[in-house]
């Protein structure tokens, strides 16, 4: 027992149990074969699930580390990505040192993809993979849970009631990312905000960077402190959004009832979506470390974002949207990174844009052209200052 059972993710001693207990969920075998078979799944369902499942069971057999579980999880992470994404790049990992461990603070787009794309391009780039943030209102059915722990993925306690509870589950979790990084030397991957920028308005919150600091000692600088955990700013920019219109439909019920409440498992189902969606190109931007002399939290959470927002790169879907909503092309800054806008692609992305926006009902098509718009708008000199905005769910 460790003081960090109730949060940390699987080690190798756990393994074979809860892959015993995943294969045994009927859901998961549904889901993989809807994902791997979409038209055999629906024609011949009753043939197809005991075959996935053998088949499962054969590729775990020998499965006892997480290690091996991870590199069953990269077979299936490249084949999603063969299908369903057009061309990923990355940038920026010539900037960070192989042998230190970092803590990747990243926008948050899709549940699942966000942190499987940099963990991609850690595996394909000699680094070490990391361990995930997850909220445990992700955790509603027992093999998600148990998949996203065998993935290395630990827990953040957002169902805290009392203020008092609150702050005793922060203060838990920062010293757990703490003590990942400097005594156990493994990376970290968390969100900049709680839950996804739903409206594309990619800003880190102050309170994220708050957390971090809980487990600083009183003899210990604050700038000195933020040095220790070896942030590292990542932009993630999808070309086209999987869960783009759901996104849409959240905001506008926000806007119109100042609420949205969500369905049982809407989460899982999130995830589903944008594994199995497609997602054109998409970049991953590492940025640099954070050595500077921070005095405060709102001056880290800055700093992230002026990193986010400056490498985060623009697809011609950006662009589009832009010019939907505001009637002509923004004009960037010098040097702003953005795809080249080739003639013919640029044909095939306004169809794609108007397919999309067609199927969403037209009181929410400014909501959902705003989405695609507000990375152009980040990037912007008049971009506004950095903070929570707008609506923070998983």
């Amino acid at each position: 027992m460790t003081q960090f059972d109730d949060i940390r993710p699987f080690n190798d001693s756990e393994v074979a149990a809860a892959i015993a207990r995943v294969l045994d969920s009927a859901e998961l075998i549904d889901g993989v074969s809807r994902l791997r078979f979409p038209r055999l799944t629906q024609a011949l369902p009753w043939l197809l699930r005991p075959l996935i499942k053998q088949v499962l069971r054969r590729q775990f057999r020998q499965v006892s580390s997480v290690r091996q579980v991870q590199e069953i999880v990269a077979v299936y992470l490249r084949g999603m990505i063969g299908k369903k994404v057009d061309q990923l790049t990355f940038s920026g990992l010539d900037h960070l040192d192989r042998s230190k461990r970092y803590l990747f603070i990243s926008n948050h787009r899709d549940i699942a993809m966000d942190p499987a794309f940099v963990n991609w391009a850690l595996y394909l780039n000699d680094f070490d993979t990391v361990r995930i943030a997850i909220g445990d209102n992700l955790l509603t059915k027992p093999y998600v849970s148990d998949l996203m722990r065998l993935n290395k993925s630990f827990i953040v306690n957002r169902s805290a009631s009392s203020n008092r509870e609150k702050f005793k589950a922060s203060k838990h979790l920062s010293s757990y990312i703490h003590h990942s990084i400097n005594e156990e030397n493994s990376n970290i991957w968390i969100a900049q905000r709680e839950g996804r920028a739903k409206d594309g308005l990619d800003a880190t919150n102050s309170a994220i960077v708050s957390m971090l600091a809980l487990s600083r000692p009183k003899s210990v600088d604050f700038a000195d402190f933020v040095r220790e955990l070896h942030i590292v700013p990542v932009a993630i920019s999808y070309e086209w959004d999987p869960c783009d219109s759901a996104k849409a439909n959240e905001l506008y019920a926000f806007q119109q009832q100042g609420s949205y409440e969500k369905q049982e498992h809407e989460d899982v189902a999130s995830i589903a979506a944008g594994i199995a969606g497609e997602k054109g190109c998409v970049h991953i931007a590492f940025g640099e470390p954070l050595n500077a002399d921070f005095d405060s939290t709102d001056a880290v959470a800055a700093e992230i974002d002026r990193q986010v927002w400056g490498n985060y790169v623009l697809h011609p879907s950006n662009l589009l949207a832009y010019e939907r909503l505001h009637g002509h092309l923004p004009e960037l800054p010098v040097g702003a990174k953005a795809t080249a806008f080739e003639p013919d692609r640029f044909n095939l992305q306004r169809q794609e844009l108007e397919r999309r926006l067609a199927l969403v009902p037209e009181a929410q098509r400014d909501i959902f052209l705003g989405i695609y718009a507000n990375p152009v708008v980040n990037k912007l000199p008049s971009t506004p200052a950095s903070g929570d905005r707008g609506p923070a769910a998983a």
